[in-house]
């Protein structure tokens, strides 16, 4: 089974829609479609371009004859959500300001490429220039916004940075790189960023941005640091429907999600941004990944962080580590039904920062441990043996 099967566009209102990928896996994202008479939205995009080429061809066919997607708003710099934008150049690609921090902060996705397939160049990749405004004439500026400017190139300082860049070095000893290579051919392999260039978004705001699709009215929300450093949400308010990005993971009794995974925090953070989403009134919320909720569905998963704020206290305050913490969650079998157990650690570690300022790790050193946690808890530390995921 591929990313790329079974993905599908869901009617969920008159011009609204869902792109809804496989629901469990790493980078499996659901996205959003917005059409009016002359404009279309898109609500994040696919991981790779011939997932985006997909969910574009599917647009296609239910806009207007002579409209393109002309905007494409961002929940968050995470490239499962971002790293499509490419399939349409002339977009104008909206992001909170801060959302660039996380952005530069991972491997680009060339680099990301290589490594997954065992080839890693001897350079990174230089993060491309800036992208210009598209030569379309520009759209008025919004009527109400806060802190909206146009993208300008960013120099990120690592030791601001959302976690450490890009780093091999992060899983030295020989097992654990094994291990992580296995882990991030079984579960990253099947996408392909050969051709995939890092998208800067040409639009950056803080605050709230009011956006307009068909004359009905689309809410776009920067919060605080919770899921990513940049996160929003988008606010259809007379389709009472909510697009939450990953501050939401869905999971049901009849259609199981995977683990919540968590890079900024604090999760009492997270919780508050599922509270605000709320506090809309939105009936639907459509989450980063995993299948639609309804507002009990939003509540189960706040029961969810809920505990895991707990089991992160308690374990950090009798000196547990992060890595066992995570195990130990896992053996309470609260939630057997979760796919992606090994995800924990990476959400106890970002707790732990908070409840004890220490430096941001590394991208692969924090991948390095959900590699151990995953060969730990399918009985195997022999990466050969381990079930694809």
């Amino acid at each position: 089974m591929t990313p790329h099967t079974g993905a599908h566009l869901r009617k969920l209102a008159e011009g609204l829609h869902v792109w809804l990928p496989r629901r469990r896996g790493w980078g499996l994202a659901n996205c959003g479609l917005v059409v009016g008479d002359d404009t279309a939205l898109w609500i994040d995009t696919p991981y790779d371009r011939r997932l985006a080429g997909r969910f574009l061809a599917a647009s296609r066919e239910l806009l207007p004859p002579g409209v393109a997607i002309d905007r494409v708003v961002v929940t968050h710099g995470n490239g499962d959500h971002f790293w499509g934008a490419g399939v349409v150049p002339n977009a104008e690609v909206i992001a909170a300001k801060e959302s660039l921090e996380q952005a530069e902060a991972e491997p680009d996705p060339r680099m990301l490429h290589a490594f997954v397939r065992g080839t890693v160049p001897e350079q990174p990749s230089p993060s491309p220039p800036s992208r210009p405004v598209h030569s379309t004439p520009p759209r008025p500026t919004p009527p109400r916004s806060a802190g909206v400017e146009p993208a300008r190139p960013v120099t990120t300082d690592a030791a601001e940075a959302p976690y450490a860049p890009y780093a091999p070095e992060a899983a030295a000893d020989r097992r654990a790189e094994a291990l992580l290579s296995s882990y991030m051919r079984r579960h990253f392999g099947a996408f392909d960023w050969a051709d995939t260039e890092r998208v800067r978004p040409t639009l950056l705001f803080r605050g709230e941005l009011e956006l307009s699709v068909g004359g009905r009215p689309v809410r776009v929300v920067g919060l605080p640091p919770a899921h990513t450093t940049g996160d929003l949400f988008v606010h259809l308010p007379d389709r009472s429907t909510v697009f939450a990005g990953d501050v939401v993971f869905g999971s049901t009794p009849a259609q199981p999600g995977d683990h919540a995974v968590h890079w900024a925090g604090p999760l009492s953070a997270v919780s508050a941004v599922c509270e605000r989403i709320l506090a809309t009134g939105a009936e639907t919320i459509v989450p980063g990944h995993g299948p639609i909720l309804g507002r009990s569905g939003v509540r189960a998963h706040l029961d969810y962080l809920h505990h895991l704020r707990e089991r992160a206290e308690e374990f950090h305050a009798r000196g547990v580590p992060a890595l066992e913490a995570a195990r130990r969650v896992i053996a309470e079998r609260r939630h057997p039904e979760l796919g992606l157990p090994e995800r924990l650690v990476v959400t106890m570690r970002t707790e732990y920062r908070h409840l004890s300022p220490a430096p941001r790790p590394g991208v692969l050193e924090v991948m390095a441990e959900v590699a151990r946690l995953a060969a730990e808890c399918e009985g195997t530390g022999d990466p050969a043996s381990s079930p694809a995921g």
